[in-house]
């Protein structure tokens, strides 16, 4: 994990152009994002049978083969300030997808001129880069040659919070390393890769007590039956790690095997979570939904949401005046900024028109607006 990523903002009151950058969604074309890929990707079953039975050793020697190291690598340039320094450059973790590809994070790729994989069994492999996204910070890298171990199952849903997992990575270059800990937190919003951060963040993140350090990035959250319920990609602070979800990775790595990117839904907004402060400066019954501040110029917002136009003083502090709060998305309920987050990731794709509920002017009212995708790093 690189140094970059070891903080994680997720809180307080940020605006993002794209509702809350969580905006994820999937590409233009009729089908469902990554199905021909999807269908031809064979069957993996769970490397254990029974989750309550596995004692942690059983689940590391099921799953540790799987997961390998991975180094990157930078020839020395002439730049106008001089020759930059060649060698190592980043390292991180990464797992098998498929017999071919291994997943990892986009951060961990960054812009090297050689990838090399080291597998369980300390023998190292070149590998070429697939596909990458900034924006779920994942990236899928081709081996050439095998790893020792087996795909990795991928969850179609999350556990609930409580579950035990096991995060299996090579912390500070330790590779083979594994961390215990439980699931303590869903639906998260976290910063999207260095190339991609400022405007928009990774929805539907997982959250983990399991100690991640630099090098756990790209590594596979695990639970009990070896089934990979995430990737690790930040932590911020003494037990609180963070991970794309399973349900993301599902959506986005197939597009980038496919295609080698992956287009995200675009709202076009800056928002703010809806705090009482927020709700009694605009006459809100209740502190609930994300209101809208600003409304991207030429954005499939523009026109049909509208954003704050004033402010007002509630308790000694500003607070925005004006703007439209979204309570619904073709009838599922947003009480937060995580919820408009999540649905636009998993539920919609670039040209999809959305239902979009608000408060305007003390009464709700529903607009539609098409959604967009979001425009490069």
């Amino acid at each position: 994990m690189n140094r970059t990523r070891r903080e994680v903002l997720c809180g307080g009151a940020v605006t993002l152009f794209g509702a809350t950058a969580g905006c994820l969604g999937a590409t233009d074309d009729a089908s469902p994002p990554g199905d021909a890929v999807s269908a031809a990707r064979p069957q993996v079953e769970p490397p254990l049978d029974d989750a309550d039975a596995a004692g942690y050793d059983e689940v590391y020697d099921a799953v540790a083969p799987s997961v390998a190291r991975v180094r990157t690598y930078v020839e020395r340039r002439d730049t106008v300030f001089g020759p930059t320094e060649g060698g190592p450059a980043g390292q991180g973790s990464g797992f098998l997808y498929d017999a071919d590809h291994l997943i990892t994070n986009d951060h961990v790729i960054g812009d090297p001129d050689t990838i090399r994989v080291q597998a369980a069994d300390e023998t190292w492999l070149d590998a070429t880069v697939v596909g990458r996204d900034p924006y779920s910070d994942l990236a899928v890298v081709e081996l050439d040659g095998e790893l020792p171990g087996d795909p990795l199952p991928v969850a179609t849903d999350l556990p609930p919070i409580g579950t035990e997992v096991l995060v299996v990575g090579a912390p500070l270059g330790l590779e083979g390393s594994a961390t215990q800990g439980i699931v303590s937190g869903r639906n998260r919003t976290i910063p999207a890769s260095s190339t991609a951060r400022g405007r928009f963040s990774i929805a539907d993140a997982i959250q983990t007590d399991a100690a991640l350090n630099p090098g756990n990035s790209g590594g596979p959250i695990v639970t009990l039956d070896g089934t990979v319920i995430g990737v690790a990609t930040a932590t911020r602070g003494v037990n609180l790690g963070f991970g794309v979800s399973a349900r993301l990775v599902n959506r986005v790595v197939p597009r980038l095997i496919e295609t080698g990117s992956y287009e995200h839904s675009y709202l076009g907004v800056s928002v703010l979570p809806v705090d009482p402060l927020l709700a009694a400066g605009n006459g809100l019954a209740e502190a609930r939904g994300v209101y809208v501040v600003d409304v991207a110029d030429g954005g499939p917002a523009d026109g049909a949401l509208r954003g704050a136009d004033g402010e007002t003083t509630v308790e000694g502090a500003t607070v925005p005046t004006g703007g439209d709060t979204v309570v619904a998305l073709d009838g599922a309920p947003i009480a937060e900024r995580a919820d408009l987050a999540q649905y636009l990731a998993l539920e919609t794709r670039p040209g999809d028109a959305v239902a979009v509920t608000v408060v305007r002017d003390g009464a709700e009212e529903t607009v539609d607006v098409t959604l967009g995708s979001r425009p490069e790093p």
